[in-house]
């Protein structure tokens, strides 16, 4: 693929959203970027990037157009909403959406780009804004095994551990895979840290030995040091892990599968969103046990 006759353009430009831009822009694509308030893409903007006004401008003239917004709510506009993809897109466009949401949607969207003579792909990644910083994300596809290859030299740029998981939708219940994994590993992280403590334990040096041991994964390398240093700012949103943890209950009740340990992060999670911690990063749930 020749970057340099491929013209991007990128709805969304929040902590990772942005990341993944300057990684496009530094491959020397040209790349077209929209996000409801202009001030967030300020640093693609000064990057390189140019400045869309609306979602119809931003994929007018684009060959592939990614999608990394917020909710399942958001893609539904950003999609099928008046002056949307849909309806200002072209023939022969891909579109990628990015952004963690329901299987249903992402087949709809598949669906609805073949009617119009478009391609779909549903890419949610995981690795937070230290993968989408450091371009090792993992992208989980869903969609035809032909476009999949298609777009990989593209998905290379910012991605490290890309993998085709099958038709349309396929990506996205492999997220809701991993964030089953993510919800329920962050509950034993704090347990952990807050049972060194109470033990008398410096917390840091036992992360020294247990997340280089059978204990070790990504949470505890990378969240806990910062749970511990008190820094809760978003790498990843309270509020949209929520709403990730909702999809997956409401696909697991659809196949008639119980998730108790899922149920049980979901509830904690809610109690922080109501506590008015929806906008810190996933690791502020170690609060919960430092606080009592």
């Amino acid at each position: 693929m020749d970057v340099q006759e491929t013209k991007i353009a990128f709805i969304g430009t929040g902590v990772m959203g942005a990341s993944v831009v300057k990684h496009l822009l530094n491959a020397s694509f040209e790349v077209t970027v929209y996000t409801r308030t202009k001030e967030r893409a300020q640093a693609v903007i000064e990057a390189g990037a140019t400045w869309a006004a609306t979602v119809g401008a931003a994929v007018a003239n684009a060959d592939v157009v990614f999608t990394m917004v917020g909710y399942p709510s958001d893609v539904e506009e950003v999609y099928f909403g008046e002056g949307g993809i849909f309806a200002s897109g072209k023939e022969g466009q891909t579109v990628i959406d990015m952004t963690t949401s329901s299987p249903a949607l992402a087949k709809r969207i598949a669906e609805r780009a073949m009617e119009l003579n478009m391609s779909a792909l549903d890419a949610p990644v995981s690795g937070g804004d230290i993968g989408a910083q450091n371009g090792t994300l993992s992208i989980m596809c869903g969609g035809t095994e032909e476009q999949f290859t298609n777009m990989l030299p593209i998905l290379s740029m910012f991605g490290k551990q890309i993998v085709y998981q099958g038709a349309a939708g396929a990506g996205q219940h492999t997220k809701m895979c991993n964030q089953i994994i993510i919800a329920t590993s962050m509950i034993g992280v704090c347990e952990s840290l807050a049972y060194a403590e109470k033990a008398g334990l410096d917390p840091n040096i036992v992360l020294q030995s247990i997340a280089s041991g059978a204990a070790g994964s990504w949470t505890l390398s990378n969240l806990a040091p910062r749970m511990l240093a008190g820094d809760f700012e978003p790498g990843f949103y309270v509020k949209h892990f929520l709403k990730d943890m909702n999809i997956a209950l409401e696909e697991a009740k659809a196949m008639n599968l119980e998730l108790p340990g899922l149920e049980l992060a979901q509830q904690m999670y809610d109690k922080l969103v109501q506590s008015g911690f929806e906008d810190k990063g996933t690791q502020v749930l170690y609060q919960q046990y430092t606080q009592k």
